[in-house]
């Protein structure tokens, strides 16, 4: 690394109602997949910390669930995870897409936004989905709304401006020495990221024949080398946790035949993550209503004393 008198290390957060690309342009601006990307609104359930650095600065990104009107305690949980990031770090980005309309929800994050002392950039998204000449019309409807730091437009589905981006966000980092070590990507336990990645390819594959209540649990990871060639093999136990009977019969599909595809396909990521074949073994079981019960969503990880 270079001089440390010229190195800058800090505290981002991505905010944003649901489903506008923030875990997808998190993962594009560390250059890998840690958190989980999906056309359902609300993937991410726990705030995801990973990092990036490069010579010139460490910036730390806390991924958090949208913010959105909740409906049961899981939804509760998720937005004290998003609001509570905001006195925490050193620059707020928050994503909307690229319209002239603010609705209700954008309304309260401006009102949480005014409120902190921190930098906002504001990160107008998805902008591969629109006529590059209305980028202006955007701009100025939210410049009307509060001064932001930075206005930035980009495509993380794309890649589209995301130096530009990392280029913004490093110019309001203070100077200081790393966090962490500079080969650390995530704070994440391996055995977390497992379960995510297995939970987007059941939510991908099921789209909309299951509600939004599946969550997964990492039961043990075995690593041991194969006889025959001396390869290496992960063996792993996964459970997909449902609340009806009826949504294990459509995870299970015919004969299996669902999550056979939802193992394959998480199997393919799974393995560039640990780096070595994995042999992954998927079950499914139903605890009722459990996004109304927080002891039940305690023991699946979604635990508001964990993300203090």
């Amino acid at each position: 690394m270079t001089n440390p008198d010229n190195f800058k290390t800090g505290f981002i957060t991505l905010i944003g109602r649901p489903n506008v690309g923030k875990s997808t342009l998190m993962n594009q601006m560390i250059g890998m997949k840690i958190a989980i990307t999906s056309s359902k609104p609300q993937t991410t359930r726990n705030r995801i910390q990973t990092v990036y650095t490069d010579e010139q600065s460490q910036m730390i990104f806390l991924d958090t669930p949208g913010i959105h009107e909740s409906k049961n305690k899981l939804g509760e949980y998720m937005v004290k995870v998003a609001q509570s990031t905001l006195d925490e770090v050193d620059v707020i980005l928050w994503l909307v897409e690229p319209s002239t309309f603010i609705g209700q929800g954008e309304q309260e994050i401006i009102k949480k936004l005014k409120k902190s002392k921190k930098p906002v950039i504001l990160v107008i998204n998805k902008i591969d989905t629109v006529d590059k000449e209305k980028l202006s019309t955007f701009i100025e409807r939210y410049q009307k709304e509060m001064d932001f730091a930075e206005i930035i437009c980009t495509s993380a589905l794309k890649r589209e401006n995301i130096d530009g981006l990392m280029d913004a966000i490093r110019k309001y980092l203070p100077y200081g020495p790393a966090y962490y070590d500079e080969d650390t990507i995530t704070d994440q336990p391996e055995r977390d990221i497992v379960a995510e990645i297995i939970r987007e390819k059941a939510l991908r594959l099921l789209k909309d024949e299951v509600p939004h209540g599946i969550a997964v649990t990492t039961e043990s990871m075995k690593e041991r080398q194969r006889e025959k060639d001396g390869e290496i093999i992960m063996d792993i136990e996964a459970t997909i946790i449902c609340e009806r009977d009826s949504h294990k019969g459509i995870i299970i599909g015919k004969n299996g035949a669902m999550l056979r595809k939802i193992g394959s396909q998480a199997r393919i990521d799974i393995e560039k993550l640990i780096e070595c074949k994995a042999n992954l073994q998927l079950w499914v079981k139903v605890r009722r209503d459990w996004r109304d019960d927080m002891g039940q969503m305690r023991a699946l990880g979604y635990d508001a004393r964990k993300n203090k």
